[in-house]
């Protein structure tokens, strides 16, 4: 397959739309990056529709909205079990396949969450469409890096994402405009045309690359899959306190062993499923580390952030929607200025100081009350929106600085499960801190207290993430960022 650098006009003809030939006004990783995003605007749309929904789908259903987040963990759960096999479906299937395949999964799981009666119905929806979206963001990762130079690497990683923010910014509102003049169901219906869109998209431009591959290891999939599943269990049932020590005590046994398994099976195979040897190579190491742990109190805030607004505070959830879309309207704005930063200051310094800021921010939410006025919200959310996107353009493009071409499949199927199980696991941490503060504090419902308890835990994580990022070399992704040691 030839370079991306000579296919400047993608699906635009010899001229591009600027109508002159060869002069293109559009960066030549942005027809391919765009087609991706699409499937990225599908998936984030519906996951940030659904947080504003979820008090109104727990009266529907007559469930605890407290206990709702498994509405949010199953997804994630799914998401995480299967992107181990990610990697080995696009080498063994070709990756246009692979990425269409994916979305037409997701899109059919959304069809069955509108559809759904109960809580455990839509729970089962929510694992199918998680295995279509387990596909759609590692897989459409693996596209970019196999087609696009990695000096233009920093521009594509921002460039995809913006797209796929316009879901984050629209999402919120346009879920609390649906719940006021019709139900809930209509926030899946929505994927429906998008997922159509994708396929085609998919079919038309994504390049069908793919490389040499063995057997699936299905004995691997199973255990990472149990050790995965136990250690949501583990923090889902401490959340609720409904089974007792020695219950969660073989729980996460039986998690520990299922991965020390694995570990021990890897250890033996050229191809494992999940590659745990790149944790070696420092920018890779690093970025996981400190992603991961910046990543569990960004996975709570969707869950926290509209259930605090509807429940705490007594808002509407279009009232709540138009407040939250605040944090994606600021990570829109940080995108055209991410490539600037890094070049400014690097990639080191960039993921020190604004990861423990950002960390700092989620944990500010906990300050949040009914009096607070609204415009103190907005720019409380657009500053910390705006500083988290950029720390996820950072560790999305360091992570794969100096990790071979020839292992970059492994690289992004480990990354994607690992980034995907830490935004997991913020859901029930941040469920579990506000059960117990609510069982502390006496209430039948959480008050604002009582969500300022999971934030300030949730945030003490996050914050975390700025020292662990000490850990990276100085000149850490100076080619893709083009900073030079001494400036700034």
């Amino acid at each position: 397959m030839k370079p991306l650098s000579d296919k400047r006009n993608w699906g635009l003809g010899p001229f591009g739309p600027s109508g002159v030939q060869g002069q293109s006004p559009w960066p030549p990783e942005a027809p391919l990056a765009s087609i991706v995003a699409v499937a990225l605007f599908m998936q984030n749309l519906d996951g940030t529709i659904i947080a504003t929904a979820l008090p109104a789908m727990a009266q529907s259903f007559g469930e605890d909205p407290v206990h709702m987040n498994v509405a949010l963990t199953a997804y994630l759960f799914a998401v995480a079990l299967f992107v181990p096999a990610s990697g080995w479906l696009a080498d063994r299937f070709g990756t246009r396949r692979v990425f269409a395949a994916a979305v037409a999964v997701f899109t059919v799981g959304s069809l069955l969450c509108g559809l759904s009666p109960s809580l455990p119905a839509l729970i089962a929806a929510r694992l199918v469409q998680g295995a279509g979206g387990a596909m759609m963001l590692p897989v459409g990762r693996l596209v970019l890096l196999r087609a696009i130079p990695r000096e233009r690497l920093v521009s594509a990683m921002a460039w995809v994402t913006m797209p796929a923010l316009i879901g984050p910014v629209i999402g919120p509102p346009l879920g609390g405009l649906i719940l006021g003049f019709t139900t809930w169901h209509w926030i899946f219906y929505l994927n429906l045309p998008i997922g159509v869109l994708g396929i085609a998209l998919a079919f038309r431009f994504i390049p069908d690359t793919r490389e040499a591959s063995g057997p699936l290891d299905l004995a691997g999939l199973l255990l990472s899959g149990v050790a995965l599943a136990a250690l949501l269990a583990f923090l889902e049932l401490v959340g609720r306190g409904i089974v007792g020590g020695a219950a969660l005590a073989a729980v996460l046994a039986a998690g520990g062993a299922s991965l020390w398994l694995y570990a021990r099976r890897a250890r033996g195979q050229a191809r494992p499923l999940l590659d745990f040897s790149l944790l070696a190579v420092p920018s890779f190491g690093v970025s996981v580390l400190a992603g991961s742990l910046f990543r569990v109190g960004v996975g709570a805030t969707p869950f926290l952030l509209p259930l605090m607004l509807q429940v705490g505070f007594g808002r509407t959830p279009l009232q709540s929607g138009l407040i939250t879309f605040a944090i994606a309207a600021g990570a829109l704005a940080s995108k055209p200025g991410a490539v600037a930063v890094l070049r400014r200051f690097g990639f080191r310094r960039t993921l020190i100081v604004n990861g423990f800021v950002s960390g700092l921010g989620i944990a500010l939410y906990a300050a949040f009350r009914p009096s607070w006025p609204v415009a103190a919200l907005y720019a409380v959310l657009l500053i910390t929106g705006y500083l988290r996107s950029l720390q996820f353009t950072s560790y999305n493009t360091i992570a794969y600085a100096d990790v071979p071409p020839a292992r970059m499949s492994a690289a992004t199927t480990l990354y994607s499960a690992l980034q995907q199980i830490s935004l997991t696991v913020g859901i029930p941490i941040s469920a579990a801190a506000l059960h117990l503060a609510r069982l502390g504090s006496g209430h039948a419902v959480p008050g604002p207290a009582d969500f300022s308890v999971a934030f300030l835990v949730v945030g003490a994580i996050s914050v975390c993430a700025g020292p662990a990022a000490l850990l990276l070399p100085e000149d850490a992704g100076r080619e893709l960022s083009g900073h030079r040691l001494g400036e700034a």
